[in-house]
């Protein structure tokens, strides 16, 4: 009896360990696609490394527990995924969009959602959701589906404020990029519009340690692999800041 305990015990830690290198590989896999995505419209692949400390962080100052963080953290960088299936000449076009042009555009969350699938795992499943959301806007104007309000998951309003926020102070290929106090008037100005009143006040709110988690991110350079880690963001303090068409366009691409 007490071998045969032994047996199923040992059974069971070999099953526990494959299941979790499954899931690793699987993170990895994903991961690896959410750079190629991001490869195509930024040439070093940062914007989803920060993109994914920026979310965890925020989301802690939204009340969402240690472990949601940190999932959101892992799911965050996975949000253009979609983008693979669009085309090169519509992903960097630098001019206006054609109304058919757009209209591939904004296929990408539902592509993305596809290709991460109907997962079990909890990481998979909450990445799902992001790529799925993440353009909806608060007032309702947004893509796919036109969700308002807090009818938009949680992941997908912090997700699109920290997008839109690292993308304004990003150079593009049809702008320079603004500096952090501009950025920040420009978020302002888009609360209770495209974004959550709640989530952009939080992200006002702590300004500062938010910028000085980017430029630790920026300064280390953490790839991917560290993003996956276990451990809290965690950057030094850096003192409070100062205080077209065409833009708005790509910024909700």
């Amino acid at each position: 009896m007490e071998r045969l305990l032994d047996d199923l015990g040992r059974m069971y830690h070999e099953r526990n360990s494959a299941l979790e290198a499954l899931e690793a590989a699987h993170l990895d896999t994903l991961m690896r696609l959410a750079v190629a995505a991001e490869l195509r419209d930024d040439d070093t692949g940062a914007h989803i490394v920060r993109l994914g400390y920026l979310a965890g962080a925020l989301a802690r100052h939204q009340g969402v527990d240690e472990q949601g963080a940190q999932m959101l953290r892992l799911a965050a960088p996975m949000h253009d995924i979609g983008k693979l299936g669009v085309p090169d000449d519509v992903l960097k076009k630098p001019g206006a969009l054609t109304p058919e042009e757009r209209r591939l555009m904004q296929t990408h969350p539902r592509m993305g959602a596809d290709i991460l699938g109907n997962s079990a795992i909890p990481v998979f499943a909450l990445a799902a959701e992001v790529a799925l959301h993440h353009h909806e806007r608060w007032d309702g104007t947004g893509y796919p589906h036109g969700l308002a309000g807090e009818a938009i998951p949680l992941s997908g309003r912090i997700v699109a404020v920290v997008d839109y926020f690292d993308a304004l102070t990003m150079d593009r290929c049809y702008r320079p990029a603004f500096a952090d106090d501009r950025a920040l008037a420009m978020l302002a100005e888009q609360s209770g519009q495209a974004f959550d009143p709640g989530v952009v006040a939080a992200f006002l709110a702590h300004a500062p340690e938010l910028m000085a988690l980017r430029d630790w991110v920026n300064q280390t350079q953490p790839g991917f692999v560290q993003l996956s880690a276990l451990g809290e963001n965690r950057a030094p303090a850096r003192p409070a800041l100062a205080g077209t068409d065409l833009l708005r366009e790509r910024l909700e691409m």
